[in-house]
C-alpha cells in the first residue's frame, strides 16, 4: 500500500518558495493507479515521491509502512521506475548489458548473469536485440528494453511516469497493454486518457492538489470539463 499523509512540496523560485504540491492525503491499494493532469499541475511530482525521487517538504509518503525520506534505500527495492525518456535509465552499451546491470544482485557469476538477462528479453519479445547497441534502437524497442530492465528487478510497485508519450501509437498502444498486464501495482502518471480509462481508480492533479479521485471515467469526465471551462472563449 502507499500512503502519502499530509503531504506538502515545495521548490525554490527567483520569488522565494513555490508549492509544487499542498496537503495530499491518500492510500493507494488499487493495482492500477492513473494520475492526470495539465503539464505542471505536480502529477509526476507526485509519482516521484512513491520512490523517493522527491521527497516531501512536509508530511511522508509510506510504501509498504516504510518511509520514502528516511527508509529510500529499502523503499527503491521495492519500487521501480520508468521514465518518460528511456533514455535516462539506458546506461549500459547493448540492450543485454543493460537488463543484466539489474540482476548483479541476484546473479553474482557473470556467465549465469547474461544467461538470465537474456531470458527476460526473450520474454518482452526482444531477445534479438541483445548484442545491439541501445542507441540504435527505435523509441518502443528503448522503452521495452528499460521497462525490461526495471521489472527484472522484480519490483513490487511500478511507476511509470508518462511511459507512451515519446512513442507512436503503435508503440504506445504496446507499452499500455504491458503495463496493464503486470502483476506488480502500477502508478502511471500520463496525458493518454485512453490508457488512464483502463485503470482501476484515477486522481486528477491540478494546481499541486488531487482535484477529483474515483472511477477512471468519472475522472476523466471531470477533467475533459476543467479544460473546456479554460478554453478562451
Amino acid at each position: 500500500m502507499i500512503e502519502f499523509h499530509d503531504v506538502h512540496v515545495d521548490a525554490e523560485g527567483p520569488e522565494g518558495s513555490v508549492g509544487i504540491l499542498r496537503g495530499v492525503s491518500l492510500a493507494l491499494t488499487e493495482r492500477r493507479v492513473a494520475l492526470i493532469g495539465p503539464n505542471g499541475s505536480g502529477k509526476s511530482t507526485l509519482a516521484r515521491l512513491v520512490n523517493g525521487l522527491v521527497l516531501p517538504t512536509r508530511g511522508s509518503v509510506l510504501v509498504n509502512g516504510l518511509d520514502v525520506a528516511t527508509e529510500g534505500r529499502a523503499v527503491r527495492r521495492q519500487v521501480g521506475f520508468a521514465f518518460t525518456d528511456p533514455s535516462a535509465q539506458l546506461v549500459m552499451p547493448t540492450a543485454i548489458e543493460d537488463v543484466a546491470l539489474s540482476l548483479r544482485r541476484r546473479h553474482r557469476d557473470k556467465e549465469q548473469r547474461e544467461q538470465a538477462a537474456q531470458g527476460i528479453l526473450e520474454e518482452y519479445r526482444i531477445g534479438e536485440l541483445a548484442r545491439r547497441s541501445v542507441h540504435s534502437l527505435s523509441g518502443g524497442q528503448r522503452q521495452l528494453l528499460a521497462l525490461a530492465g526495471v521489472l527484472a528487478t522484480e519490483p513490487a510497485i511500478l511507476v511509470a511516469d508518462e511511459p507512451t508519450t515519446l512513442l507512436d501509437l503503435a508503440n504506445a498502444r504496446r507499452i499500455g497493454a504491458l503495463l496493464l498486464g503486470l502483476s506488480q501495482q502500477l502508478v502511471l502518471a500520463t496525458h493518454d486518457l485512453e490508457l488512464a480509462g483502463r485503470c482501476d481508480r484515477a486522481l486528477l492533479v491540478d494546481g499541486g492538489q488531487v482535484v477529483a479521485d474515483g472511477v477512471p471515467v468519472e475522472v476523466i469526465a471531470h477533467y475533459r470539463s476543467l479544460v473546456e471551462q479554460r478554453e478562451p472563449a
